[in-house]
């Protein structure tokens, strides 16, 4: 039996409408926060908006529960550097969110150039505004393999240059690259680590035929780079925390001709973590990843709140209700060896 401060999710997609009942149910049961990504149709880029989503995913909250969704502004062309100030002085949107172009779900409206948001982050850096990046080079001459380093490269080292107190999360780490570069920089960075890129390489998607439900984007990569991610989680440095990345998409869309990327983990994530930390006989490390290293890098309260862990086989089912469709969560019909008991 394993007892630890509640966690927090530092990077989650509930997505919308009737759905948000059915995915909000599950971080609600094992988070107390949760950051909510802004990648939705029509993406959530002011205040105003980030607020009515957190409304609207507080009215899907299980009565009783104490979670509470912490909000992200999604970082477009005309952003307006002037909110950067009103986002610092909120306690509900904590930062802004950088997709590239194209990158990934819903990244159509994201940074066509860094260099157009440099204002932003002027001011961002100014008022302290953490920025969330979803670390990948969108050029189409790029392999998808490299992607995340030819980010670094290219964008991440020259914003850094030019803005180096701009606090800055590379969000859901792939490579050893990535885990080098933040664990060594001398800025102020650090980098969520989902569970299925901690327990799963690119192996994982093409075992027996193409498997639509470990795809994600950023794409899995090779086991030199998972045994990397591993290592960063489990070192005890406060630069890594946990960050989900749970993504739901119905089965139709992750199971057609041009599936969806995204990988569904919130029915279990801190069973899927605590699998991962086993693995290496580091549970004892599992806390500060997954409760106070976050919550430190943001500047909030630490939880304070308990939750259970014990060893207990179960069942994952083969889906789970996702508004009037379904969804297949990440090791569906599979046994995990860990199970969330309880809080106090």
């Amino acid at each position: 039996m394993l007892k630890l401060l509640r966690p927090d999710d530092w990077h989650l997609h509930l997505r919308d409408g009737d759905r948000l009942v059915h995915t909000v149910f599950h971080t609600a049961q094992q988070f107390g926060r949760a950051l909510i990504m802004p990648n939705l149709k029509p993406p959530v880029v002011t205040l105003a908006q980030a607020e009515a989503y957190r409304q609207r995913i507080l009215a899907a909250t299980p009565a009783g529960s104490s979670f509470q969704p912490m909000m992200v502004l999604y970082l477009t062309d005309n952003s307006d550097p002037r909110e950067a100030a009103q986002v610092a002085a909120s306690n509900t949107v904590l930062s802004y969110k950088l997709y590239p172009a194209g990158a990934t779900t819903n990244s159509e409206h994201g940074v066509t150039a860094i260099e157009k948001v440099y204002p932003v982050l002027e001011q961002m850096e100014k008022h302290g505004v953490p920025l969330c990046v979803h670390g990948e080079e969108t050029d189409s001459h790029v392999d998808i393999f490299d992607r995340e380093k030819a980010f670094i490269d290219n964008t991440l080292l020259p914003t850094l240059k030019r803005f180096p107190g701009l606090k800055v999360v590379f969000e859901h780490i792939t490579t050893k690259d990535a885990a080098d570069f933040v664990r060594d920089s001398e800025h102020n960075i650090a980098a969520t680590i989902t569970a299925h890129h901690l327990l799963y390489n690119r192996n994982a998607i093409f075992q027996g035929g193409i498997r639509p439900h470990y795809y994600c984007l950023p794409v899995l990569k090779r086991e030199v780079h998972r045994q990397a991610l591993l290592a960063a989680a489990i070192s005890g440095n406060p630069r890594f925390f946990l960050g989900t990345d749970s993504a739901p998409h119905a089965v139709g869309a992750k199971e057609s001709s041009c599936g969806c990327a995204g990988c569904y983990t919130a029915h279990a994530a801190i069973e899927l973590y605590a699998e991962a930390f086993e693995s290496v006989n580091a549970l004892d490390k599992l806390e500060g990843f997954a409760s106070l290293f976050g919550a430190d890098f943001y500047g909030v309260e630490r939880p304070t709140e308990i939750i259970t862990l014990e060893k207990s086989d179960w069942t994952v089912p083969a889906t789970y209700p996702f508004g009037n469709e379904q969804i297949v969560p990440l090791r569906a019909l599979e046994t995990l060896r860990f199970r969330m008991v309880g809080a106090a």
